[in-house]
């Protein structure tokens, strides 16, 4: 793989304004398509197959045709003045001349009002009208929105506090822009302080955005075709943007480094795409997988996201192994160091002594030191320590994970800014907390002897459990064969009890079934939500091991090593572990919520911690693959165990601590979103990879090939014949040339017969 990279690199430096025209064409054409395509839709968050609550709705929608479950809904809130009520003469005349206004807009299926529904609060200090629309919240039209946005100002005019929940009018998060310049700018300034050149700093920069792009605007162009969602475009450009940069930095400075060895330019770019380049195709494709894997769990949802991301990442692996490599090209000292452009890139032979030692095994101790060789020999000398400290350090961060609850937060997680959520907070004051959440229960009638019958009591028994606070009358389908009815809890829609509640009646379903010969199903957003909480949550353990034992096979084969995938896959725990943990004590328990903008604390948005874990894994291969490949470089060149892990942090640990700070910076940019999805992750992110670069990377892997010593690269002769050999340290690319035919190749070490 090495060699075929190393050509690929010189091809793209030769060919670099073909190169160059290529992806500027990719790029032009996806945003064209991009500005063509139709809007995306809704995000089908709650859509999960399989599910109770999915399969009542599916039969909701089959027994009352042309109810629109899916259409666009409005719920307006109306709420007197302090010591007023809704049902004064001149407050009820401006509801009625709402809802009559509101009923003969466009695209309105019904307008209810509260007046004759039974929707004014006990102490008549509120009250709300729904209205129904044909058509979904996507395909509402410009006139529909207007007309209820009318009506509601003109309400408001009156007197009355006005609020609007519901779909049609929902507040939607701005498209992104904001959050992406954050993580540019901060990444900006990292890869300044790293190379001190403003070309080199740039480069990454540029490519990255050129992938980001191409990724969104593809997404953008297929969004109406195949239900992408903003969320998901979101996601996808957070993603490809941090290791967009990534992979380029290592490429670059790959590339810097061989120049300080004396190579000339084109040499120089083939080799860095030769080795970094191996190492980014192998990284990209353990994050690629994750992603891709996703799909396994059965959310719809998930599955897009999921794909969607991991078509980012292959953009960017190719944009750092072609576009990269073009770009050196064109500017091939521009990314050196002052020094070495003031020379017109050559190099003097004592630049490159220190590193051509090396490359023959004789690198002394203190032979190019710089930060990561003293952090390096830090850990070296007391790794006990060091692994016990950062173990004991995750393992408490950790301890919250163990009260994740999931959920998916609603208006109430939205700031109060929004009327969405003053709509919420106003029904709860005046109706109870479970009033936002009430759940729709449907009973097929078809085998059931007296079906008129059969529902009254079904709506009977449910109306007598404990935590229903009212139960509607039974509507029935036109064949008379199902029963709809809806029951309201005593708690808000994400409570622990509201969860127990519909457990409790679906209990009841088996004695009811046996009296009455009717069979019924729980369903509505707070049931949707609670059941695609639990599966997503049952799904998490097994998707963990799922990822922990991918690792173990990818990493071995790369390393080909037994106890260092081990070592990987337990660091990959530690830190998966530890972050959730930190999510869990924020989002959920509040520690330092205000700090981040989160108004209401509650459940984790349930899809959030199998992606966080998908994109954890890919993550933290890739600073597995980029610090210990170096490692194992100069392991199997001659150094002995600790001098390899010096030599590998001498030429790593620095790039990674910078890419591991750009993705960090990157994430962190979107915590600022008004999507709470968005906003989780992000700060899920940025935590997961501080604590894996920082703490498992750096400290605990160092300290971890110490105490191994020699066993660390230790694999089976019969596994070792079995595995296919994977160049990732390029190998094929060294000057060492390879023995005779017929000779047996000089082996001075025993471990110099795991060279691959």
């Amino acid at each position: 793989m090495a060699t075929f990279l190393s050509r690929m690199g010189r091809a793209a430096f030769r060919r670099r304004r073909l190169v160059a025209l290529l992806w500027a064409v990719i790029l032009g054409a996806a945003a064209a398509g991009a500005l063509k395509a139709p809007a995306a839709g809704d995000d089908g968050t709650s859509f999960m197959p399989g599910i109770e609550a999915q399969r009542a709705f599916d039969l909701i929608g089959e027994r009352f045709p042309g109810s629109d479950a899916d259409g666009a809904s409005a719920r307006i809130v109306f709420i007197a003045p302090d010591g007023e009520k809704v049902t004064a003469a001149d407050r009820r005349s401006a509801i009625d001349a709402f809802v009559a206004d509101v009923g003969d807009g466009p695209q309105v299926a019904t307008a209810l009002n509260p007046f004759t529904a039974n929707a004014v609060s006990e102490d008549a200090s509120t009250a709300y009208a729904t209205v129904t629309y044909e058509v979904k919240a996507d395909d509402l039209t410009d006139a529909g929105r207007t007309a209820l946005e009318t009506a509601v100002d003109t309400a408001r005019d009156s007197g009355l506090t006005v609020e609007v929940g519901g779909s049609a009018l929902a507040t939607r998060p701005a498209a992104g822009g904001a959050a992406e310049a954050v993580g540019i700018g901060l990444a900006a300034v990292v890869l300044l302080i790293t190379f001190g050149s403003l070309a080199a700093a740039g480069l990454p920069l540029l490519t990255a955005v050129v992938g980001v792009g191409i990724s969104v605007c593809g997404i953008l162009a297929l969004g109406s075709a195949l239900g992408l969602s903003m969320t998901t475009g979101t996601l996808a450009s957070m993603l490809g943007l941090a290791v967009g940069i990534d992979y380029a930095l290592f490429v670059v400075s790959r590339y810097r480094e061989e120049r300080a060895n004396g190579h000339e330019a084109p040499e120089a770019a083939g080799l860095a795409v030769g080795t970094a380049g191996s190492a980014v195709v192998f990284a990209g494709l353990t994050v690629v997988i994750a992603l891709a894997g996703l799909s396994v769990v059965g959310v719809p949802m998930l599955t897009r996201m999921g794909l969607c991301a991991a078509g980012a990442v292959v953009v960017g692996v190719l944009v750092a192994l072609t576009l990269v490599p073009a770009l050196l090209g064109m500017w091939p000292n521009a990314v050196l160091p002052r020094t070495a452009r003031k020379r017109g890139g050559a190099v003097t032979a004592s630049a490159s002594a220190p590193a051509s030692a090396e490359r023959r095994g004789g690198a002394g101790a203190g032979a190019g030191d710089n930060g990561g060789t003293r952090w390096a020999r830090f850990v070296l000398r007391r790794p006990v320590a060091v692994l016990l400290a950062c173990v004991a350090c995750l393992g408490v961060l950790a301890l919250p994970a163990a009260d994740l609850r999931l959920g998916m937060p609603g208006d109430e997680a939205k700031p109060v800014s929004t009327t969405e959520r003053r709509a919420y907070d106003a029904l709860a004051d005046g109706f109870g907390p479970g009033f936002n959440g009430p759940l729709t229960v449907v009973a097929d009638l078809a085998d059931a002897s007296d079906p008129q019958a059969a529902a009254k009591t079904i709506a009977a028994r449910i109306g007598d459990t404990d935590g229903v606070v009212s139960v509607s009358p039974p509507r029935f389908n036109a064949h008379g064969d199902t029963a709809l009815f809806s029951a309201v809890p005593a708690t808000a829609p994400n409570d622990e009890h509201t969860k127990d509640l519909v457990q409790t009646i679906r209990a009841k379903r088996s004695g009811l079934e046996s009296g009455t010969g009717a069979v019924f199903e729980v369903t509505g957003s707070t049931a949707m939500n609670i059941d695609v909480a639990q599966a997503l949550q049952d799904a998490l353990v097994p998707y963990l091991a799922v990822i922990v034992l991918l690792s173990l096979a990818l990493l071995m084969l790369v390393f080909r090593s037994v106890l260092v995938p081990v070592k990987a896959a337990f660091g990959f725990l530690l830190s998966v572990l530890a972050s959730l943990g930190v999510v869990v004590a924020v989002f959920q328990w509040g520690w330092g919520a205000s700090l981040l903008g989160v108004e209401q604390t509650g459940p984790i948005m349930s899809l959030m911690p199998i992606f966080l874990v998908g994109i954890v894994f890919g993550l933290a291969m890739d600073y597995e693959v980029f610090l210990v490949s170096r490692t194992r470089e100069a392991y199997v060149r001659g150094e002995r165990p600790a001098q390899a892990v010096v030599s590998g942090f001498r030429h790593s640990a620095r790039v990674v601590a910078a890419a591991a700070v750009i993705m960090i910076a990157v994430f962190s940019g979107f915590v600022g979103s008004g999507e709470s999805m968005i906003k989780t992750i992000g700060f899920g992110l940025a935590v997961a990879v501080l604590l894996d670069a920082f703490a498992v990377r750096m400290a605990l892997v160092p300290a971890v090939l110490a105490l191994l010593g020699d066993r660390a690269w230790w694999l089976p002769r019969w596994l070792d014949g079995l595995l296919p050999r994977v160049d990732v340290e390029g190998a094929a690319l060294t000057e060492r040339p390879p023995p005779a035919p017929g000779t047996a190749a000089e082996d001075p070490r025993p471990h110099e017969s795991l060279r691959t």
